[in-house]
C-alpha cells in the first residue's frame, strides 16, 4: 500500500528543483513473532511509562542537519528558530519499567512567537508511516506560521523511523534494485521472484534492525507522544495529524481519550478498512485522482496524455526499461510510483504532463525522480527510512499476511478499481508476507469516548487517503467525538491545499477553541 504522506512531497519538491529544468533543455523469527504478540496482548493495561521517564527534563540544543535517514541530503540544518532534543522512552511497553531498554525518540520545535498568549505544545505528525517530521516540520514551517503564535510547533521521527533508531533493511545499491524490479508481475515465474524479493527485504529488516522491529506498532509511538506531553508540561495533547498521523492520533485518542487536547486530523486515514480494503480504496483513489488531472489537463492543453497511453507506456517499460540518470534505468515500477507521487498535489501536475512526454521520448529523468521520491532517495543516492519504516509499521500493527494466491484472485477486482494502478496496488499486499514478526490488530480501535472534539477533514479528491475514510473516521471516533469538515479539492490533505476556508477554520479552532458548524463543506 502506499500509505505515504506529505514527507515525500519534501523530498519531490528537492529532486524536482534540478531535475526539471534538466528535463526543459535536452525523477522469520519465531521468538520475535512471540514478543510482539505478547506486547500486542498488553500494552493497553501497561502503565503508559516509568515514574523516571515521566521525570526525564529534555535538554534541547540547536539541531544539527538532518541525516540521510531522514531524507537530509541537503546537508544543511534548520534556522535558529529550531532546536532539538532526545526523549528517552521504554522499547517495550509491555515492560516500562527496565531501564535496560530503551529507545531514545528525537524532537524538534519552534517556541511560540506570543509567549505571553501561548497555549502550549502542537504536536504534528506528518504521516507515512515513515516520515520524519524532524525533516518536515521546518521545511513547511511558513504554512503553520499563524499557529505559531500561541503554539510551540513539536514534530518528532516516531520510534523505528529516521534518527529514532530508524529501521534499515538494505543497502542503497539493494534498494536501487529493489524498487527497480517488476512489483506487477503476471504468472507463476514472475510471482515466485516477486515473493523472494520480498522475503529477502524482510530478512534483511529482521538482520539489520530486528531489536526493535516487534516495538514500532502505532500504539508504542501513541504511548511514545503521551510520554512527550507530560515531559513538555502540557496537561493536555494538541495534535495535527496528517495520513497515517490521524490514525496515530485516533488510537492515542482511544488510549488516552481525557488527555486529548485541540487535535486535528487531515488527510484521513480509514480505520474500519483491512489491508485489502485500504488497497483497493487507494486504487480507486488514485484512478479518480488520475482522471481529475486528466481532465484539468484537457482544457489548458493539447499535449495531454490519455489513460491509454499512460498504460501503454507502462507495458513498454516493462519489457523495455529507458534510460533515466546516473545510470540508472526508468522502469515500470519506478515510474508507477512516479505517476502516483505526482498526483499527491496539483502543484506536480505540470511536471506529470511533461514527465511522460518525455518518457515518450526516451528520457525517464523526470518520472525516475518522482519513483524515488516516493521511495525515499535523496539526490545524493542515499535513501532515508521512510519506506522501511513505512514496513515495519505497518506490519507491526495490521496481522494479515497474504499469499501469492490470495493476491492473484483479487487481481480483476483491482483492475476494475484502476486500470494504471491496480496491479501495483494489488501486489503492494505481499509487503508484510513473512515478516518477521505478528501484527497487532485486524483494524486498529480508535473509539474515544470522554475525548475533547476532534476536528476531521476529509478531502474529495485526495488519492491516498480517500474521503470515505474521514467519514468512518469520525463514526469510529464515536458519538460527540468528530467534528466534520469536507474539502472539496485535489491533492492529500486540506490544510496545505491553499484554501482559505479550510485555513480559517482550522485555525479558528486550533488556536481560539472556536468549534465549525457540523459538516461544514469549504471548496
Amino acid at each position: 500500500m502506499i500509505r505515504s504522506a506529505r514527507a515525500g512531497g519534501v523530498l519531490a519538491a528537492a529532486l524536482l528543483a534540478v531535475t526539471s529544468t534538466g528535463c526543459t533543455t535536452g525523477k522469520s523469527s519465531t521468538t520475535q513473532s512471540s514478543t510482539a504478540q505478547a506486547q500486542a496482548q498488553s500494552t493497553r493495561t501497561a502503565p503508559p511509562q516509568n515514574a523516571d521517564a515521566a521525570r526525564q527534563t529534555l535538554s534541547w540544543k540547536a539541531c544539527p542537519p538532518p541525516t540521510a535517514a531522514e531524507g537530509g541530503s541537503s546537508g544543511r540544518a534548520p534556522g535558529p528558530d529550531w532546536e532539538c532534543a532526545t526523549l528517552h522512552a521504554p522499547l517495550d511497553y509491555a515492560k516500562p519499567r527496565s531501564n535496560a531498554n530503551s529507545i531514545d525518540i528525537a524532537l524538534i520545535r519552534a517556541k511560540a512567537t506570543d509567549q505571553a498568549h501561548r497555549i502550549g505544545s502542537l504536536v504534528f505528525n506528518f504521516g507515512g508511516p515513515g516520515g520524519s517530521g524532524i525533516a518536515t516540520l521546518p521545511a513547511f514551517a511558513d504554512d503553520y506560521k499563524k499557529l505559531r503564535t500561541r503554539y510551540d510547533l513539536v514534530s518528532f521521527d516516531p520510534r523505528g523511523v529516521g534518527r529514532s533508531s530508524g529501521v534499515t533493511c538494505l543497502d542503497d545499491r539493494q534498494l536501487d534494485a529493489y524498487y527497480a524490479a517488476d512489483a506487477t508481475p503476471s504468472g507463476p515465474a514472475g510471482e515466485k521472484a516477486l515473493v523472494e524479493r520480498v522475503a529477502a527485504y524482510a530478512a534483511g529488516c529482521e538482520r539489520n534492525s530486528g531489536k526493535v522491529l516487534p516495538h514500532v506498532g502505532t500504539e508504542n509511538a501513541a504511548r511514545d507522544m503521551d510520554l512527550m506531553r507530560e515531559v513538555l508540561g502540557d496537561a493536555k495533547l494538541h495534535y495535527f495529524g496528517v495520513s497515517y498521523g490521524t490514525e496515530l492520533g485516533g488510537v492515542y485518542a482511544h488510549l488516552f481519550p481525557d488527555k486529548v487536547g485541540r487535535a486535528l486530523f487531515d488527510g484521513v486515514v480509514d480505520p474500519a478498512a483491512d489491508p485489502v480494503q485500504s488497497a483497493l480504496a487507494q486504487a480507486q483513489g488514485f484512478e479518480l485522482a488520475l482522471t481529475n488531472y486528466m481532465g484539468a489537463c484537457a482544457k489548458t492543453s493539447d499535449n495531454c496524455p490519455t489513460e491509454p497511453q499512460i498504460r501503454a507506456l507502462l507495458e513498454r517499460l516493462g519489457t523495455k526499461p529507458i534510460p533515466g540518470a546516473a545510470g540508472r534505468d526508468l522502469t515500470r515500477s519506478l515510474a508507477t510510483g512516479g505517476i502516483a507521487q505526482s498526483l499527491y498535489s496539483k502543484d506536480f501536475w505540470d511536471y506529470l504532463t511533461e514527465g511522460i512526454e518525455d518518457a515518450e521520448n526516451g528520457d525517464g529523468r523526470l518520472l525516475l525522480s518522482l519513483g524515488d521520491a516516493m521511495n525515499g532517495r535523496g539526490q545524493d543516492g542515499h535513501y532515508s527510512t521512510l519506506q522501511s519504516s513505512l514496513n515495519a509499521i505497518t506490519c507491526a500493527d495490521f496481522a494479515q499476511r497474504y499469499t501469492a494466491a490470495e493476491i492473484e484472485q483479487r487481481v480483476p477486482e483491482f483492475r476494475k478499481a484502476s486500470s494504471v494502478f491496480g496491479d501495483f496496488m494489488a501486489w503492494s499486499l505481499t509487503q508484510c508476507t513473512g515478516w518477521p514478526v505478528k501484527g497487532a490488530w485486524q483494524t486498529p480501535d480508535v473509539s474515544a469516548k470522554g475525548s475533547a472534539p476532534i476536528l476531521v477533514v476529509g478531502n474529495t479528491g485526495d488519492p491516498a487517503t480517500p474521503y470515505g475514510g474521514a467519514k468512518h473516521m469520525a463514526q469510529e471516533l464515536g458519538p460527540g467525538v468528530a467534528v466534520e469538515l469536507t474539502y472539496r479539492g485535489e491533492g492529500h490533505g486540506a490544510y496545505d491545499s491553499g484554501n482559505a476556508c479550510v485555513k480559517g477554520a482550522v485555525d479558528a479552532y486550533l488556536l481560539d477553541g472556536t468549534v465549525p458548524e457540523p459538516d461544514k463543506i469549504c471548496s
